[in-house]
């Protein structure tokens, strides 16, 4: 499946935006080996099916690519390692980090931050971005998702554009 459509939620139309009813959008899985009726929630980004069919192909992936195959998680939901983050971007208007069951979504341009802990909040609803209590996780999710576009080579200057988070 494509990324979700808003249809209204948050206000939004379109699909290109980091909340849950867009970025977790149905996988399905149909093959050998692959258990029919199963649910997996572990976080995958759209991106893997390319790792997953080259495994299938037992071609290995390139090293520049940083996505990973999701057979391990196909074959055993319950010990496949698999990392529990997900790093979202749209253009050079969005981008979006989730770890430790919380979500940082900032929106440069307008100089924008949201937080939500999905964990407790799955329909991101409140946010806690201006909650003086949620200020050391605003500044670790922040720390991680400069982190990861690094890793990514994404060029969005993120420190410049929110120097509250990135220094003490």
């Amino acid at each position: 499946a494509d990324h979700g459509l808003a249809v209204g939620q948050h206000g939004l139309m379109g699909k290109q935006n980091m909340y849950d009813h867009s970025l977790r959008v149905p996988f399905v899985v149909v093959g050998p080996g692959v258990k029919a009726n199963r649910r997996i929630d572990a976080p995958i980004h759209l991106q893997d099916v390319m790792p997953t069919t080259l495994e299938l192909a037992g071609t290995k992936r390139p090293e520049q690519v940083y996505f990973q195959s999701i057979l391990p998680l196909l074959r055993d939901a319950v010990s496949a390692p698999r990392e529990s983050e997900i790093y979202g971007a749209y253009l050079q208007v969005q981008r979006a980090w989730v770890k430790d069951g919380f979500k940082l979504i900032l929106y440069p341009a307008g100089h924008v931050v949201r937080l939500f802990q999905v964990a407790d909040d799955p329909h991101e609803m409140k946010d806690l971005a201006a909650d003086p209590a949620h200020r050391s996780t605003l500044r670790r999710l922040f720390a991680g998702l400069v982190a990861r576009q690094r890793q990514l080579g994404d060029p969005l200057d993120l420190a410049a554009g929110y120097p509250e988070l990135a220094h003490e």
